[in-house]
């Protein structure tokens, strides 16, 4: 099941909609590219068990 979140750049704070997959765990890692400024991110994506709401957390990746 793919839902959608929204991130924040860890660069320039700019919010981002991504795409995310359900199938692939309650939480997850990886890195996105913002849509304003092109830096990469670290997202980590948690949903929560009882409405599958998304919640994601960003770093600059290294």
């Amino acid at each position: 099941m793919d839902t959608t979140g929204t991130f924040y750049c860890a660069y320039c704070n700019e919010p981002s909609v991504t795409t995310v997959d359900i199938s692939a765990g309650l939480e997850q890692r990886y890195v996105e590219d913002c849509q304003v400024c092109c830096q990469p991110n670290q997202l980590y994506v948690r949903f929560d068990e009882e409405d599958y709401s998304v919640v994601i957390d960003t770093d600059p990746a290294q």
